[in-house]
């Protein structure tokens, strides 16, 4: 089997750094926290020593919450807005994103986000674009929907940590929510998710949306045979869809990742050795890097 694309979810996972260790276990001698940078770039060196792929992309929100979507949903996210249209971001993170991307700059490996969309979009782009095999990494189980196992695409999903992946394939979606990964986002939209700020439909759980999707297919079919006295729908369950209709139609293309991002022109060959080994050494000692910088570059050279 040729060797994978790794499409890294990278603010799942700095994010993920950075509630992870403790600010005071990773610091500058002038005490400036570095501990979401040096947790994500031991993630990839472990990522890179496990999965050994000979391509590597890190995707960035450049619009954490796309006004196309807000104007669907008005509430997705909305818990998030720390004001204006700003994500609610820890100080002392927001000040390590930059650091970070100059050390993947320096390494080698791209990181981009694209203008009205968010990281799961340019994966989905890179899933649906990129040559196969291409393993998306992320703690975001809304990137399940991505599954598909004749055009090889994995989630190596983290919500447990790097250390403890979750490597799913089509079977592995359907025992975990009992739907096929193809109706993952309708299955997303009829459940709600709390964490992105989408109600759901009043009363229908995961097993009822499971159930609903085995039995009509997605959202749009389910909408299609509400008018269709004779499609079998409880009373109590017809009367909650009936309710739902514009909300359903409204989320479904939320819960979707696009697939047709325009992504920038980047090159995604996984280098053996950094790119800038000057400039890398700079940081790392600039930042106090240096175990976790070698750690990576050693991982890229085997």
């Amino acid at each position: 089997m040729s060797r994978p694309l790794l499409a890294v979810d990278a603010p799942s996972l700095y994010f993920r750094a950075f509630h992870g260790i403790p600010e005071k276990a990773a610091r500058t001698e002038a005490g400036e926290p570095v501990n979401a940078i040096r947790g994500f770039l031991d993630m990839l060196a472990q990522l890179i020593r496990t999965r050994r792929p000979d391509r590597l992309v890190c995707a960035l929100d450049a619009d954490w919450r796309p006004d196309w979507r807000v104007k669907l949903v008005p509430s997705y996210k909305q818990h998030r807005v720390a004001h204006g249209d700003v994500e609610e971001v820890p100080a002392s993170l927001e000040k390590q994103v930059p650091v970070l991307l100059e050390v993947l700059t320096a390494i080698g490996i791209p990181a981009f986000g694209v203008s009205g969309f968010e990281a799961d979009d340019v994966l989905g782009t890179l899933a649906a674009t990129q040559p196969a095999p291409v393993e998306v990494v992320s703690g975001d189980r809304d990137l399940f929907q991505l599954v598909d196992d004749a055009r090889r695409t994995r989630l190596l999903y983290c919500g447990r940590g790097v250390a403890k992946l979750e490597d799913a394939d089509e079977a592995l979606v359907m025992a975990k929510y009992g739907v096929e990964a193809r109706w993952y986002a309708d299955f997303a939209a009829m459940r709600g998710d709390a964490s992105d700020g989408l109600p759901g439909v009043a009363g229908v759980g995961e097993k009822t949306a499971a159930r609903l999707i085995e039995r009509y297919g997605g959202v749009e079919q389910i909408l299609a045979a509400l008018d269709d006295p004779d499609a079998g729908f409880a009373p109590g369950v017809r009367t909650k869809l009936d309710a739902s209709r514009d909300y359903l139609a409204r989320a479904l293309p939320v819960c979707k990742v696009a697939l047709d991002v325009p992504l920038p022109e980047f090159d995604p060959v996984l280098p053996d050795a950094p790119k800038d080994a000057e400039t890398l050494l700079a940081l790392a000692e600039r930042w106090n890097l240096a175990g976790s910088a070698r750690r990576l570059v050693d991982a890229m050279a085997v």
